[in-house]
């Protein structure tokens, strides 16, 4: 077996000592590429490494604005594409809904060369169905069966002008969403605001939509008929929980939902249910947990996909 080296870029996390968790994700992936007999590098440097791999913590965006740490990370993938190697990336727990921001398991979700459906690879070609068990078992998760009953439709936003929407206005899609229903409903819609989004409150006029001041999305899940995105993670989360779902991005598969989800919204009143078991299991192959970023299991799974 021909050693692999993996360089895990710290300077690509902002503000580390605010935000230990996501260089603790970059330190133990590298123990695990170590545990596996691998060469493997925790670089706190700016510059960019001769690697196989390099890994970084969270994504950089074609428009973003780059500063420091995002140039590290765009640097990083885009040395990776010119060289005809990888890169691996970080992102967030889809599952980690219903359970507190950090579990202490500290699941995330991994992926390679990209962080949507169509252009990262989630290594998932031969999904193990324990993983899902195990993931079940850890999180306290069960796929729920499909509610054929609710009253509110919730509309979860996403942040405004995000690389995920392609830069289009949250409150234009919105709008534009609540347009189309009233064509074909009178149910009451709740909107639900992206958490992370510190501007949503001005945005979402509280007299203009009927906004959710709930802190946890699964109490807005409460009686709900179906749930509608655009493209972002609540979708996946509305799946798990049986309450059908509406992915309205106009590009086919981008939504971690997409293979579970109605895309026309004249169905609101008869929305098409899915099989979700290939899905979730699918879903699980991308999500590991620290533990298993120490021992060298994570790496061990990814390794094949290098």
């Amino acid at each position: 077996m021909n050693k692999k080296t993996v360089v895990a870029y710290a300077a690509g996390v902002p503000n580390a000592h605010k935000s230990p968790h996501k260089v603790e994700v970059l330190k133990r992936f590298i123990q695990g590429v170590i545990a596996n007999g691998d060469n493997g590098i925790l670089h706190a440097g700016n510059n960019i490494l001769e690697s196989d791999v390099n890994m970084i913590q969270g994504w950089v965006h074609a428009n973003s604005v780059l500063t420091p740490h995002l140039k590290v990370r765009k640097y990083a993938v885009q040395e990776a594409k010119l060289k005809g190697k990888h890169s691996i990336m970080c992102d967030s727990n889809l599952f980690n809904y219903d359970t507190g921001k950090f579990h202490p398991m500290h699941y995330s979700r991994y992926s390679m060369d990209g962080v949507f459906p169509t252009t990262g690879n989630y290594f998932s070609d031969n999904p193990d169905p324990n993983r899902w068990k195990q993931i079940q078992q850890d999180l306290g998760l069960s796929l729920k069966d499909w509610r054929s009953n609710g009253v509110h439709i919730l509309i979860c936003t996403q942040r405004n002008g995000g690389w995920s929407m392609s830069g289009l206005p949250v409150v234009d899609w919105l709008d534009k969403t609540i347009k189309q229903l009233r064509k074909f409903t009178d149910r009451p819609i709740i909107v639900r605001g992206h958490p992370g989004d510190k501007h949503a409150v001005k945005y979402l006029n509280k007299k203009k939509y009927n906004v959710s001041v709930n802190p946890k999305i699964v109490q807005d899940f409460q009686n709900a008929w179906a749930t509608i995105t655009y493209n972002s993670s609540p979708g996946v989360a509305s799946a798990i929980e049986g309450i059908p779902l509406f992915v309205t991005d106009p590009t086919p598969q981008i939504s971690q939902a997409f293979p579970v989800a109605n895309t026309d919204l004249s169905q609101i009143e008869t929305p098409d249910v899915f099989e979700r078991q290939q899905w979730i299991e699918k879903l699980a192959m991308s999500h590991w947990k620290f533990q298993e970023l120490t021992d060298g299991s994570a790496w061990a799974h990814m390794r094949d996909y290098v």
